[in-house]
């Protein structure tokens, strides 16, 4: 006994025994996979992070009832941030060090996916599609990273020349919040307006959490703006337009995807048709359309009792490509075997429109690509075909196809 009891140990010490063979990836058990996930349920954007709970959720719960991943039941714990990327690093702390999870999915917004980030990759905890359009969430490119949002900066290099090109606009004008996002998008619609040889008229700035937008509109309505790129979320850019639309101030309005929200037509009213929005999946209305969408949206309703959004098909794509990846990882899932599944995949267009993505050890980014939606009488309509970027050209992207488009981005 006293002989056998270093050789056993020592298989321990050196990753060959038992025990390090089921410990090697957290979260994976024989009949279950523990994935954990942090939103915003208290805060400011409560609405947005219940509904990619609900998404996540509901995708999910169909794969449990179809049983599960491998004969593996996911199951989700999920944590609140309230927005604060405070709590959003004791939310992480609690789901990788005391709940095991084996990935983090989905996370809410740009500042909270940032404080959570050094962990999951001191843990080596992967970070699956969080829901935020900054560069960080793919740059520098690590294995641990996956993201699939076309950036705001790449939103706006690839909208702004579209529109001027399209519709022959001669005055490009930006209003946006003073902060990163902001900042993003000026330099994104400057980067745009360069492939077409202008240069905007008007630039101004607002502190975050403002009402007043009387002095901006003023200024950009002096300066002869018939194009208006806008680094605003949801009540700033209705607060932009109703004061614009009050002075007789009517340009060609488009926002970041931060601003693609069933809620600005809700709080806008008719003041808010003919507003444009970059955007990759498509809002949800009960009433769609596509036979396919119209059937989710009302499984959802049924399902959580709330109409869904487009943060609700944000979660349900990301349930959805976590659990292809991992039936593609096969039975030995694992964090490599994951990575290594996802290094080759391709998750095909949805029913919500999504393009399709894929990802190498060297792309981190799913897809560059975003098109246009218009509100039209009082809803989101689709407008454009997939457009994005490859080095300085643009890209269009249709049913899976790609080309160039060199008359909007010549080299």
């Amino acid at each position: 006994m006293k002989r056998r009891f270093p050789v056993a140990l020592a298989l321990m010490v050196l990753g060959t025994g038992p025990a390090f063979a089921q410990n090697a990836s957290q979260g994976i058990g024989k009949g279950e996979i523990k994935l954990g996930t942090i939103v915003d349920l208290s805060g400011p954007a409560a609405s947005y992070g219940k509904a990619l709970r609900n998404g996540l959720q509901l995708r999910f719960d169909e794969l449990n009832e179809q049983g599960g991943i491998q004969g593996r039941k996911v199951k989700l714990v999920v944590e609140d941030s309230g927005y604060d990327p405070k709590k959003s690093v004791l939310a992480a702390q609690k789901l990788i060090n005391q709940d095991k999870v084996f990935l983090l999915t989905s996370v809410l917004g740009t500042a909270p996916s940032l404080a959570a980030m050094p962990l999951q990759l001191e843990k080596n905890v992967i970070s699956f599609l969080p829901v935020s359009a900054a560069r960080e969430m793919y740059e520098p490119v690590n294995r641990l990273k996956f993201a699939f949002f076309a950036t705001n900066y790449d939103q706006m290099r690839t909208a702004a020349p579209r529109l001027v090109k399209e519709q022959g606009l001669k005055k490009p004008c930006v209003i946006y919040q003073d902060d990163d996002f902001g900042q993003e998008v000026l330099r994104g619609s400057e980067a745009g307006l360069k492939l077409v040889n202008m240069e905007l008229v008007e630039k101004t700035s607002y502190k975050r959490g403002a009402t007043d937008f009387s002095s901006q509109v003023a200024r950009m309505k002096a300066a002869g703006c018939d194009l208006v790129m806008m680094g605003t979320v949801i009540r700033e850019t209705v607060g932009t337009i109703a004061e614009a639309r009050k002075t007789g101030f009517n340009p060609v309005f488009v926002t970041s995807s931060a601003a693609y929200s069933d809620l600005i037509h809700k709080l806008g009213g008719k003041n808010m048709d003919g507003l444009y929005a970059i955007m990759t999946a498509q809002h949800p209305y009960l009433d769609d359309a596509s036979p396919q969408v119209r059937a989710w949206a009302n499984k959802y309703k049924d399902r959580f009792g709330d109409e869904p959004n487009t943060f609700a098909v944000y979660g349900y794509y990301g349930a959805d490509a976590f659990a292809r990846a991992a039936l593609k990882a096969g039975p030995d899932l694992g964090t490599d075997s994951f990575i290594k599944a996802m290094d080759s995949i391709v998750i095909p267009r949805d029913i919500f429109g999504a393009p399709e993505a894929s990802f190498t050890a060297t792309k981190r980014l799913g897809s560059p690509y975003s098109r246009l939606s218009q509100i039209q009488d009082g809803k989101w309509k689709v407008v454009s075909d997939y457009v994005g970027f490859n080095g300085l050209k643009g890209v269009t992207q249709k049913d899976g196809s790609v080309k160039v488009v060199s008359e909007f981005f010549p080299e």
